[in-house]
């Protein structure tokens, strides 16, 4: 799957171009990966921005500097993922609000990456 940007640790952007000169995506995905806790700041962020809604996803962290160890076992700490779905040409101001007021590119304070999505079905108006 191609991303269309990494934030977080550094920025990486990717343009894409439709080969056949036809039209670009319609939509894009947001992930978003903070602290367990951080989700519904994540979220009101977004929505302040006009962002519909999102998914909020449980997880651990596994990288290298991610796990620690009490009493000889070691300790994943837990995160939430936001996946948001929206329209490609309201993405890049949900983004940079999320990565201001989160302070993304501190590091310790999450991750954004995004995906172009060529197909969505059961969707209406994200």
């Amino acid at each position: 799957l191609p991303v269309g940007a990494f934030i977080g640790t550094g920025d990486y952007e990717y343009e894409f171009s439709a080969e056949d000169g036809g039209v670009g995506c319609m939509y894009k995905a947001i992930f978003v990966v903070v602290e367990k806790g951080q989700a519904e700041k994540v979220m009101d962020v977004a929505k302040g921005v006009g962002a519909r809604g999102g998914t909020i996803i449980n997880a651990r962290g596994s990288g290298i500097h991610e796990t620690s160890k009490l009493l000889n076992m070691e300790i994943e700490p837990e995160k939430e993922i936001v996946l948001m779905l929206t329209k490609t040409e309201s993405a890049d101001g949900i983004i940079k609000a999320v990565r201001d007021n989160m302070k993304i590119d501190q590091p310790g304070n999450g991750i954004i990456f995004v995906q172009t999505v060529s197909e969505t079905y059961g969707i209406l108006n994200a």
